[in-house]
């Protein structure tokens, strides 16, 4: 009985590593939780990542939305191991995060701190409804 709790251990923790490369979506994939907040001056997006280093995310904010992704590595112990309960994920993780008012590229930043990694976005001044005068020249000559 023993030979064989140890036997499907192994190949439990071999799935675990398989499933690691499961595509983002798919069932049994890992997202990480996310709060989107607002402040007077900036959207402040919080991403839980227990687990991963900070070297391990990307940050990439384009047309509207900001993309988290990276990847989970399983730290478990290798060589004989049998696994009681497994209930952690681990593998690629891509979390994209619409953003409903325009931000500004310049002053962004991210801070990693305990499995938790907030991204600070300035917001670009609401440009709508607001009245801008335009100084109207005289044209002279042929011009």
């Amino acid at each position: 009985m023993e030979r064989l709790r140890e036997r499907v251990g192994r190949l439990f923790a071999a799935l675990s590593e398989v499933v690691g490369e499961v595509p983002e979506g798919a069932p049994g994939a890992w997202s990480p939780a996310v709060d989107v907040c607002e402040t007077a001056d900036a959207v402040v997006v919080s991403v839980e990542l227990p687990g991963v280093a900070a070297d391990e995310v990307e940050v990439v904010l384009s047309a509207g939305a900001l993309r988290v992704s990276g990847a989970k590595k399983s730290r478990a112990p290798r060589g004989r191991v049998t696994h009681l309960c497994s209930e952690r994920a681990y593998g690629k993780f891509s979390r994209t995060v619409p953003l409903r008012r325009p931000v500004r590229t310049r002053g962004a930043r991210a801070a990693f701190k305990d499995g938790l990694l907030t991204i600070t976005l300035p917001k670009l001044d609401e440009r709508r409804g607001a009245e801008f005068k335009i100084e109207v020249r005289e044209v002279t000559g042929d011009k």
